[in-house]
């Protein structure tokens, strides 16, 4: 069998695969976001469930006027400090999470994270 003839089996293949998968997959929750990192998939952890509030980030909040969209923000683009987490702590873990506003301001959170939702505990405007 001749090379080309293998390269038109080959992609005729392919391209038969990439028809069924799209019909098959097509109107289902499939995410093709990169989340392989043990960092991606805390933030994405966190950002699936109910955040609330503790008083003392709540008063934070107020008083630096900080936005629940930038710290949706940080919760998108932000990262995570293994090294300053808690992610063993019993019965939720604890995430340190810091990153850069689309103001150029660094904002510090630590959130517990537990089994149906996520407590933002601190706040730390950090410029």
């Amino acid at each position: 069998m001749k090379i080309l003839h293998r390269f038109g089996y080959y992609f005729g293949g392919f391209a038969i695969g990439l028809v069924i998968l799209a019909f098959f997959l097509n109107g289902r929750g499939v995410s093709c976001e990169y989340n392989y990192g043990p960092e991606a998939r805390v933030l994405k952890n966190i950002r699936t469930k109910t955040l609330q509030f503790s008083a003392k980030s709540t008063s934070t909040i107020t008083s630096k006027a900080i936005d629940t969209a930038t710290i949706s923000y940080i919760l998108k683009k932000g990262d995570v400090d293994f090294s300053k987490s808690e992610p063993r702590k019993e019965p939720c873990g604890l995430y340190y999470i810091y990153g850069e506003t689309k103001d150029n301001k660094y904002l510090e959170l630590y959130i517990e994270n537990c089994d149906s939702i996520a407590t933002l505990q601190t706040i730390n405007l950090l410029n």
